[in-house]
């Protein structure tokens, strides 16, 4: 019986390969560099995380690391991912099922000039409105978990200042996308505002939320 007990099941193996897919898609989409960034994703009461320092392309369907949300390891041997603290902070407080860290190029740039990404784009509705930024903290710590937590307040993503990304939603495809999405728009309020003598069109609060009233619409139903 001692062998069932570490059997993780299938659907959290196939978790874990969803897992590790979207992991070697942040990396591939050069949103991150080397092991830099981390995944998570919830079934049940489990959260599987990436490992701390293992490339992703090494990672196996036996490396499966998972912790409960108190953080205590309950699947794997390998250390779970520094970033555990901010992992868990938005499992145990939003309806999150899964979350996409990164340090991609242009949202970390941002996140050193501005305390909110400019609303130079209606897709920041997708987000839950203005993109804030998480002031800095050392990574790993409570301390910047708390700092995104209130970035998050109302969002499904933010910016951790000199630091990445954090997008999560209701699936790793979801999380990602959203990750995408902010990346995007930063790029492009970076890419405007780099003309000398001109200033980027913003558009309004109001503007905004009404695209995302029409987004709550939008695709097949």
């Amino acid at each position: 019986m001692s062998e069932q007990h570490h059997d993780p099941g299938d659907e959290t193996a196939a978790a874990w390969a969803d897992l590790v897919a979207t992991a070697r898609r942040t990396v591939a989409d050069g949103l991150v560099v080397g092991t830099s960034g981390n995944v998570s994703v919830r079934v049940g009461d489990i959260i599987l995380v990436t490992p701390s320092g293992v490339p992703y392309d090494r990672l196996g369907p036996d490396d499966i690391t998972g912790v409960d949300l108190t953080g205590r390891q309950v699947l794997g041997t390998l250390v779970p991912t520094s970033e555990l603290p901010m992992h868990l902070a938005v499992h145990r407080t939003t309806d999150a099922r899964a979350i996409v860290h990164t340090h991609a190029v242009y949202a970390t740039a941002v996140s050193t000039l501005v305390s909110e990404l400019p609303l130079i784009h209606y897709m920041s509705a997708a987000l839950g409105g203005p993109v804030r930024v998480a002031p800095y903290a050392t990574y790993g710590t409570e301390e910047l978990a708390e700092h995104m937590l209130r970035a998050l307040t109302d969002r499904t993503a933010c910016l951790l200042q000199n630091h990445g990304t954090l997008a999560y939603g209701a699936t790793l495809d979801q999380a990602y996308d959203r990750t995408a999405q902010l990346e995007w728009m930063c790029r492009v309020w970076l890419t405007a505002s780099s003309i000398p003598g001109l200033t980027p069109t913003l558009l309004t609060r109001e503007q905004v939320a009404e695209v995302g009233e029409r987004l709550k619409g939008y695709g097949q139903q």
